[in-house]
């Protein structure tokens, strides 16, 4: 052979998605991701992300657990955890003996949560404090326009669900930022520094209530903090609690962005919460769209507190999977331990991808780019692989099996050059219990951002991705 075709043999050309994908599978792209669009204007929190995947589901014929019901291949069912977590599965024809094909991804993002006592006046201006939630860039989260959602949970045993900016023409919320002209100091700081934690307050309004419900006032004596008094007499003339509940609320403060298509060609998908919805909006749709029972059982977790480290009885730590798994096990007295080892699980999480803007701190040759399909991570982690779960080579081979059958475009990559920095994903946790695990996802640029940006070639192609391993045989 000349050199030409040993090179077309034994050597590897990344292309472009594009030049391979057909009329038709564009259609079904743009379809697909046109409903992805939709989860996530939707799902703005991981509460709304579990609520819009249950009605999602229940219409695709999914009811939920009972422990101790009979289950036959074919059987749809799913487990709601606290509303906060869920998990899915299809029975399949084979015994749990043989272990399951699973996708986890997770439903939580980065934003800011309502602090415990939140709601202040300070010159005439009210606010609310905020503690924010997972890594984010503080300085990117001022003069935004943000919405405030969320729960209250009441004494009495209600939970008030609040929404606050999220509709048509209703007011928005917003953090100040120091204006230019007296900004020299600022200037000089580090972007770290440039706004701190305890500056990334909420304004929520500026008029004070009336002394005497909105007639003359008559001399002095006003009480104090009229405005702060206003906001929370709107807020229980709306919603129903004072200022003590808050005490037991979730209230998270996110982006008022809807998701758009970005780019004169519309190739691209802006939007809050890709990270990593766009990764468990795929693995929902690839359990939900399994029209017959799959070979080995499909299981379907979204997650909550991974941002944080998977912590808590909603993260991929908690017991609650196990004892998930453990249920479906006793169903076919398999023993837990016995399923699990058999198990593959395709940690979906998004990864970064190269930005020609920013190229020091990519390794080019191992970076995920746009348009070239899901990215597959051997490991995550950090700097010397800390917080990997390190994929073996026969479990690559494996994936690589399926997504060549499937026709997943796909790619190799890592997330940055090695003395860089790093992220960690639930892969550790998965492959903690002894089930063979491999990092995949969406390649995202300002990941983290209250605006991400996705590829919709790498999004549609994570969903076939997860269809692959729904329906693979080991």
């Amino acid at each position: 052979m000349n050199a030409k075709e040993w090179k077309k043999k034994v050597c590897v050309e990344p292309k472009n998605g594009y030049e391979r994908l057909s009329a038709e599978e564009r259609e079904r792209m743009n379809a697909y991701c046109t409903a992805y669009k939709a989860f996530l204007d939707a799902g703005k929190t991981e509460r709304e992300c579990v609520q819009e995947s249950v009605r999602l589901a229940e219409a695709a014929g999914f009811c939920p657990y009972v422990r101790g019901m009979a289950l036959e291949a074919g059987d749809r069912v799913f487990f709601n955890n606290r509303g906060k977590m869920l998990i899915l599965a299809v029975v399949g024809r084979l015994g749990l003996e043989e272990g399951v094909q699973m996708t986890a991804a997770h439903i939580d993002s980065p934003r800011l949560d309502l602090k415990p006592n939140p709601l202040y006046e300070d010159s005439e201006l009210a606010y609310l404090k905020t503690h924010y939630y997972g890594g984010i860039r503080k300085y990117q989260w001022v003069t935004i326009p943000l919405e405030l959602h969320g729960v209250v949970a009441m004494k009495d045993g209600r939970t008030l669900s609040v929404t606050l900016g999220g509709g048509r023409g209703e007011p928005r919320l917003v953090i100040s930022d120091l204006l230019p002209h007296l900004g020299a100091e600022q200037n000089k700081k580090p972007l770290s520094e440039g706004i701190k934690g305890e500056q990334l307050n909420l304004l929520i309004g500026s008029e004070p209530l009336s002394e005497n419900g909105g007639e003359e006032e008559e001399g002095a004596g006003a009480a104090k903090d009229r405005v702060k008094l206003n906001v929370m007499k709107l807020l229980y003339e709306k919603y129903g609690f004072t200022e003590e509940d808050f005490i037991s609320a979730e209230l998270e403060a996110v982006p008022a962005f809807d998701a758009v298509d970005v780019g004169v060609d519309a190739s691209m998908i802006g939007a809050y919460g890709h990270d990593d919805r766009v990764c468990a909006f795929a693995a929902l749709r690839a359990v939900l769209d399994l029209d017959a029972a799959p070979e080995r059982t499909a299981v379907c977790v979204l997650a909550d507190k991974e941002e944080i480290g998977s912590v808590g009885v909603s993260g991929m730590r908690t017991a609650a999977f196990d004892t998930f798994m453990e249920d479906l096990c006793q169903a076919q007295n398999v023993p837990l331990r016995a399923c699990l080892e058999r198990s593959f699980c395709l940690s979906a999480d998004v990864t970064a991808a190269f930005d020609p803007n920013f190229p020091d701190v990519f390794d080019k040759r191992n970076a995920a780019r746009f348009n070239r399909g899901i990215a597959l991570n051997k490991y995550t982690g950090a700097r010397g692989k800390s917080g990997a779960s390190d994929a073996s080579a026969e479990t690559v081979a494996a994936v690589r099996r399926w997504f060549d059958d499937a026709g997943v475009t796909w790619q190799m990559s890592e997330m940055g050059k090695v003395d860089a920095g790093g992220g960690g994903t639930v892969a550790l946790f998965m492959a903690n219990r002894n089930i063979d695990t491999l990092d995949a996802g969406v390649p995202l640029l300002s990941m983290h951002a209250p605006f991400e940006v996705a590829a919709k070639l790498d999004c549609y192609m994570t969903f076939k991705a997860m269809e692959a391993v729904c329906r693979a045989h080991r």
